[in-house]
C-alpha cells in the first residue's frame, strides 16, 4: 500500500464527524487493524497527562494480553520519549515488566496531535503504538504517515472551529494563490502545455507552475505538486514550494540535488504533520525530444506515444517531501517524439469518489486520455476535468484537483 494511498485512506476514516478527538482516534485505530493491506495485528492509543508526567493508556486492540484501562507510563522510564518528540516514530524493545508479561517485547510508536511542554521538554499528546508481525523500516513508515495524518485531522478540526472568523483571510489568501498560478497555456520550442487546478475549498494544497530557466531560457520546467491535506495551511506549504523550487532551479542545474534540497526545507520549516509529493520535470532547447524528471511520491504521470494505445506510467523516484530528511532521489528520462502526451495529474482526479464510494481511478482517466489524445490540450484538460466533475457530484469527499497536459506538436 503506497504512502498517499495509506494517507487517503486514514484521512477518508478522520474526516468523518465524530463527537470526540478520543473517538476519532479509536475508529481509525480499530479500521487499520481491519485493513488487510496494512498488515497491522492490533494497537494502543496512549495519551499525555502533564500534570502527572506519564502517558495514560486511553485505547487498546488487538490480540495481545489487555493491559489494565488505568495503566500508566512515566515519561522519565521511557527515553525513546524524547527521541519520538524529534522524529515521530521509533521502534524500541520494552523494557517494562508489566507490559513484557503481556506479551510486548518490541513496540513501534508515533506521536500524534500537538506537542506539550512537560519538565521543559516537549511531548506528543498522543502516542499511537501499532503490533505487527514485521516491526521493520516498512511499518515504520506506515506508523509515520498514519501519524501525520491523523496529526493533520486534529489540527484541521480545531481550525475549523475558528473558521467563521477566518474568512476574510481566506479570501486574500486565495487570491494571492491565484496570483501565484502562471497561465493556464504555455508554449517551449514545439511544445504546448495547459494546465488547470480546482480547490476543493476556497484555496488548496494543489499547485502547478512553469519555469524558465537560465540566463536564456533555454530549459523549461514543469511541476506539480501536492501538499497533504486541504485548506489555508496546505495553501501555505504550496505556496512556500512554489516559490522555492522557482529559486532552487536557476542556481541548482541537477535534479537530483534540487529534490534533495527541497526535501530538506520542507523537513525543516514545516510542522512535522505536513508533507507534500512533487513531479519535477524538464526540457531544453534541442530537439532530441529528452525531458528528464524526479517524482517525489506523486500519482504517476501517464505518457502516451502517437500511434499507440499504451499508458505509460512515471512511478515515483523517491518519497514524499518532509517525513525524512536524508532521502535520496533518482532522475528518469522519457523522449517526445511528434504527437507524444504527457498528463500529470494530482490524487483529487483519480480518488474523486461517486456516490457508490467508488473512486475515479486510473483506467478511467487513462482511457479518456486516449480517446481525446487528438484534441488541443486545453480541450482534452477540460474534458477530464469535466468528466471527473460530473463523475464525483454525488460524492461524499471532495479533493483538489490539478491536471497539466504536455503535447508535442512538431
Amino acid at each position: 500500500m503506497n504512502q498517499r494511498r495509506i494517507y487517503k485512506t486514514v484521512e477518508n476514516i478522520a474526516s468523518q464527524k465524530f463527537e470526540t478527538e478520543t473517538d476519532m482516534l479509536v475508529s481509525v485505530l480499530n479500521q487499520i487493524v481491519e485493513n488487510s493491506d496494512i498488515n497491522v495485528t492490533g494497537g494502543r492509543i496512549w495519551q499525555l497527562d502533564p500534570s502527572n508526567s506519564d502517558y495514560s493508556l486511553l485505547y487498546q486492540t488487538g490480540q495481545l494480553d489487555r493491559i489494565d484501562d488505568d495503566f500508566r507510563v512515566n515519561i522519565k522510564d521511557y527515553p525513546l520519549f524524547d527521541l519520538i518528540a524529534k522524529q515521530r516514530s521509533v521502534l524500541g524493545n520494552e523494557t517494562n515488566k508489566t507490559l513484557r508479561e503481556k506479551g510486548i517485547f518490541k513496540y513501534s510508536a508515533s506521536g500524534v496531535g500537538s506537542k506539550i511542554k512537560v519538565n521543559g521538554k516537549l511531548y506528543y499528546e498522543y502516542l499511537l503504538a501499532l503490533n505487527s508481525e514485521n516491526l521493520d523500516d516498512d511499518l515504520l513508515l506506515t506508523l509515520n504517515i498514519i501519524a501525520t495524518a491523523l496529526t493533520s485531522q486534529i489540527k484541521q478540526k480545531r481550525y475549523s472551529q475558528r473558521a467563521t472568523s477566518l474568512k476574510a483571510e481566506m479570501d486574500k489568501a486565495r487570491e494571492m494563490q491565484k496570483s501565484i498560478l502562471p497561465d493556464h497555456e504555455y508554449y517551449f520550442q514545439n511544445y504546448t502545455i495547459f494546465g488547470v487546478s480546482d480547490p476543493a475549498e476556497i484555496v488548496g494544497g494543489d499547485f502547478f507552475d512553469y519555469i524558465d530557466i537560465g540566463p536564456d531560457k533555454d530549459r523549461m520546467g514543469i511541476a506539480v505538486g501536492d501538499a497533504a491535506s486541504k485548506g489555508i495551511s496546505a495553501a501555505a506549504e504550496a505556496m512556500y514550494i512554489s516559490g522555492a523550487l522557482r529559486m532552487a532551479c536557476n542556481f541548482e542545474i541537477n535534479m537530483a540535488p534540487l529534490m534533495k534540497r527541497m526535501n530538506e526545507l520542507v523537513n525543516r520549516i514545516f510542522k512535522d504533520e505536513k508533507f507534500a509529493s512533487l513531479f519535477y520535470g524538464e526540457f531544453s532547447a534541442d530537439l532530441s525530444g529528452l525531458f528528464l524528471y524526479t517524482n517525489a511520491g506523486h500519482n504517476a504521470p501517464m505518457f502516451l506515444k502517437q500511434g499507440s494505445d499504451k499508458i505509460i506510467t512515471l512511478p515515483s523516484t523517491g518519497p514524499v517531501l518532509g517525513p525524512t530528511p536524508n532521502a535520496k532521489f533518482n532522475i528518469e528520462n522519457i523522449n517526445f517524439a511528434k504527437g507524444d502526451i504527457l498528463l500529470i495529474y494530482t490524487d483529487g482526479i483519480t480518488d474523486a469518489p461517486n456516490d457508490k464510494f467508488e473512486n475515479y481511478g486510473e483506467k478511467r482517466l487513462a482511457s479518456l486520455l486516449t480517446k481525446y489524445r487528438n484534441l488541443p490540450p486545453k480541450e482534452i484538460v477540460y474534458t477530464i476535468l469535466e468528466d471527473v466533475i460530473k463523475f464525483s457530484k454525488n460524492g461524499q469527499y471532495s479533493d483538489d484537483k490539478t491536471l497539466v497536459l504536455i503535447k508535442k506538436d512538431n
